[in-house]
């Protein structure tokens, strides 16, 4: 495996002046060429997660890797009915009181370990996995009481209560990784060797993991979809840090870089070189939320007049010009405008107001004092990426100037999550949850009250509110699509009213690529789908 290896020192080289650019999606996907089989597509990895199974830890930073090896009952599409791809199922249907979801099931699918796929794999799945363990199938699968396999074919999932159809068909993609039931049963699922050399249905099989240098995966050649995977091997090769990715690229010791992994200031230069294309579609299922968390437990946070005037402090324009360099777009609360089903564009807004946000804190009794300072905040700014840095440092200023002193504390990514998380040391934090599809997969979860300390991107922050609790509850179990996105709009004026946090941008990612690579961005979760249809040109 050593020939996989890559000289980093040669990444560490070319840098150039940037200037103005506009990337266009690339919606180019049409095959052009004959598909050739065979070849490594190397590409930069992302993160070494401690659990690589995506049926526990719903997480892009896992589905990276591991959605090639195990499968969802379906995928997202740009033309799919519904917007959805068949996949481990071929259809499904919800029954109209909502207690009841049927589920047909590919035929002829196989293990990578030989063994046949049935319903009892997608049952086990289900009642075991996803509704005890996963992060976001806990609050989709609650009420999930059994699933019946009359046949090897087909799972008609039971709900104990009213569970919208609606919000199951939009969890599918995220939540729905199926794994053996013959690897995991009578083990302890949370540990089993397989969550880490995994076993799954998909079109590449995992081959192995060096520590610190890459993951590979190999060609399932019993793989359901004739003619597919086309590649023979994927490498995820880890790179010393975010700046190197591009300079591989140019070197061609890699072939793609999904994530932003080139940063965006990097973009202008690379995407004037030849030989490599620049992807800004095929992440439309991943919006990212640049979001501002309030601890209500601090006595100047709790006062609604103090958030409103954190809000007329930050200058959203400034924000998505300069740290997302157009990246990014203002947002208006907790569903993105692109979601044509539940947005509400009629909110409460907050203009960049630094003169109105001064009245507020003076209307809420918090003076400048002799120093010009009213108070001190402890601000974290989440690791996740450099824009949330970035946005931190901005947030400092922006408050300074209003007379709040914002004190940056910087963690790495474990102990950021127990500050803000479990042991809620913390007066504000940036962060960046996933909008994926439905407010109800991991948006209400932001709002909710009365959740365990220690759940991640979630309300940890000591908000509560009778009025937004009854909406969630609510719209959990209202049925009718159309009276459950009306809950959902009214949930959306209630928080931009009450400002429980502060949402700010919403953004996405760029994929650097090859131009020999094709088949890229093809679908809405690209960067986390299976890769079955990826070639390279020789």
């Amino acid at each position: 495996m050593s020939r996989i290896l890559l000289n980093r020192r040669a990444f560490l080289t070319t840098t150039a002046s940037i200037g103005a650019m506009t990337i266009l999606p690339d919606l180019s996907w049409a095959q052009t060429a004959t598909p050739v089989k065979g070849g490594r597509l190397i590409v930069a990895g992302d993160s070494e997660p401690a659990n690589l199974n995506p049926a526990i830890v719903a997480s892009n930073g896992v589905f990276f890797v591991a959605s090639k090896v195990i499968e969802p009952l379906a995928e997202q599409s740009y033309e799919g009915k519904d917007g959805l791809s068949p996949r481990l199922a071929t259809s499904w249907e919800g029954s109209a009181d909502g207690l009841t979801a049927t589920f047909k099931l590919r035929e002829g699918v196989t293990w990578h370990d030989g063994k046949p796929f049935t319903s009892a794999d997608v049952a086990f799945s289900a009642l075991e996995v996803w509704k005890k363990l996963q992060n976001l199938g806990r609050v989709v699968f609650k009420n999930l009481e059994s699933v019946e396999t009359p046949d090897e074919h087909t799972a008609i999932f039971k709900f104990s209560q009213p569970t919208p159809f609606q919000l199951i068909r939009n969890a599918l993609p995220v939540v729905t990784s199926v794994v053996p039931k013959h690897v995991y049963e009578g083990t302890d699922i949370a540990k089993n060797p397989a969550n880490q050399q995994l076993v799954g249905t998909g079109p590449f099989k995992f081959g192995e993991h060096k520590p610190g240098e890459y993951y590979l995966l190999k060609r399932n050649d019993a793989y359901w979809q004739k003619d597919e995977p086309l590649l023979d091997e994927i490498v995820y090769q880890f790179l010393p840090d975010r700046a190197a990715a591009g300079n591989a690229l140019e070197a061609e010791q890699i072939q793609l870089a999904a994530f932003s992994a080139v940063p965006l200031a990097d973009l202008d230069r690379i995407s004037k070189v030849p030989g490599l294309k620049v992807y800004s579609n095929g992440y439309e299922g991943l919006t990212y939320q640049l979001i501002v968390e309030i601890n209500h437990r601090r006595k100047e946070l709790a006062d609604v007049k103090v958030r409103q005037a954190l809000a007329h402090a930050i200058d959203h324009d400034f924000v998505v010009k300069t740290i997302f360099l157009g990246y990014a777009k203002s947002s208006t609360g907790p569903v993105p405008a692109y979601d044509n089903t539940f947005y509400e564009p009629d909110v409460t807004k907050y203009a960049f107001d630094p003169a109105k946000a001064e009245a507020l804190l003076d209307e809420a009794g918090y003076k400048r004092g002799a120093d010009g300072n009213r108070f001190k905040l402890k601000l974290l700014p989440a690791p996740f990426f450099n824009e949330t840095k970035q946005f931190g440092d901005y947030l400092r200023q922006a408050l300074a100037k209003v007379g709040i002193d914002a004190q940056v504390v910087s963690n790495d990514t474990p102990a950021h999550l127990k500050a803000v998380y479990t042991d809620h040391d913390f007066d504000i934090t940036v962060a960046t949850p996933v909008y994926r599809s439905d407010p109800a997969i991991s948006t209400t979860i932001l709002f909710e009250s009365g959740l365990p300390a220690g759940v991640p991107f979630s309300n940890q922050y000591g908000y509560a509110n009778g009025e937004v609790d009854k909406l969630i509850k609510e719209a959990a179990s209202t049925v009718d699509a159309e009276k459950r996105a009306a809950l959902y709009k009214e949930l959306q004026k209630k928080a931009a009213a009450d400002l429980p946090l502060i949402n700010v941008a919403e953004f996405s990612f760029i994929t650097v690529a090859r131009d020999a690579v094709q088949n890229v961005s093809d679908n809405p979760r690209w960067a986390v789908s299976n890769w079955a249809n990826v070639w390279v040109k020789g």
